[in-house]
Parts: structure tokens; C-alpha cells; sequence
């Protein structure tokens, strides 16, 4: 059981969702903090000095009763809260994590793309059988004999 466990880990597809997988809770941190220290900032500024961290609402009062000068306090007091300003900060790091792999996957395809149209070029261009005139059959480019009626070709080193 212990052979079969590594022969499963050691295959290539779940080194590379591991890989995968790590970098992609690398970028989400990376991106955590951009929304949270970096983006929302400026906004809270403008929006009038507003920090969404500490946009909440008080379902249920804690001891002591409210109003809670930050969610810190009202969590301290043992408050109800919808924590709506979090939320957001949520949903604007998904968008930006959904745009930057919308970006990666949409540079992969036309990479795919291209390779695929110079492939098909490629095989365009390039014939890779003759036809035997005598029993007009096709064979590859390179034979010097017909694999069918077995006539002796003219090759170009002939």
C-alpha cells in the first residue's frame, strides 16, 4: 500500500496540482494584501476616511452593550455582527485573482493557438509521400522501392 501510495504521488499530475496549488495560495495572499493595504486605503480616503475593515452591523448586542467603536470591540463584547465591510474586501480580491487568471489563461490559448496554425503550416508545406508511377499508389518520400508492386524507384541520390 505504501508502494502504490508513492507511485500515485510521484505521478506528474498531482506534483504539478501541488505546485499549482501552492503558488495559487502565494498569489491569493499577495493579492490579499494588495486589496487590503494597497487599494482599499485610498478608497476608505475618499469615500470619507472610511476603513472597510470596520463596516459591520450589530445583529446581536455583547456585554457590554453597543455602540463598538471597531469590530475588534464588538467581537471583544461578544457581538453579532455581519461583517459586510470584510465582505467586500473579499469580493474585490476575487475579481482581481479572477482577472488575473482569466489574463494567464486567455495568453495560454493564443500560445496553443499559434502553435497549432504553424503546425498545421508546417504539415502543409511539407509532403511527406510521393506516388509510385508505376502503380500509382502512395509511399513515403524517402522509399526506393514500391512496398506494393515492388518496382525500384528513382531517389534522388540515384
Amino acid at each position: 500500500m505504501l508502494k502504490e501510495f508513492r507511485q500515485f504521488i510521484m505521478r506528474g499530475n498531482v506534483v504539478d496540482m501541488a505546485v499549482g496549488i501552492i503558488i495559487g495560495v502565494a498569489f491569493g495572499t499577495i493579492v490579499t494584501s494588495l486589496v487590503s493595504d494597497v487599494i482599499m486605503p485610498p478608497i476608505g480616503l475618499l469615500v470619507g476616511d472610511v476603513d472597510f475593515t470596520n463596516l459591520f452591523a450589530v445583529l446581536k448586542n455583547g456585554s457590554p452593550v453597543g455602540p463598538y467603536a471597531s469590530l475588534a470591540d464588538a467581537k471583544t463584547a461578544g457581538a453579532v455582527t455581519i461583517n459586510y465591510g470584510v465582505f467586500l474586501i473579499a469580493v474585490i480580491s476575487f475579481i482581481i485573482i479572477a482577472f488575473a487568471v482569466f489574463m494567464i489563461v486567455r495568453y495560454v490559448n493564443r500560445l496553443r493557438n499559434q502553435m497549432d496554425r504553424q503546425k498545421e503550416e508546417s504539415a502543409k508545406a511539407e509532403p511527406t509521400t510521393k506516388e509510385c508511377p508505376y502503380c500509382l499508389s502512395s509511399i513515403p518520400l524517402k522509399a526506393s522501392r514500391c512496398p506494393q508492386c515492388t518496382s525500384q524507384l528513382e531517389t534522388a541520390t540515384n
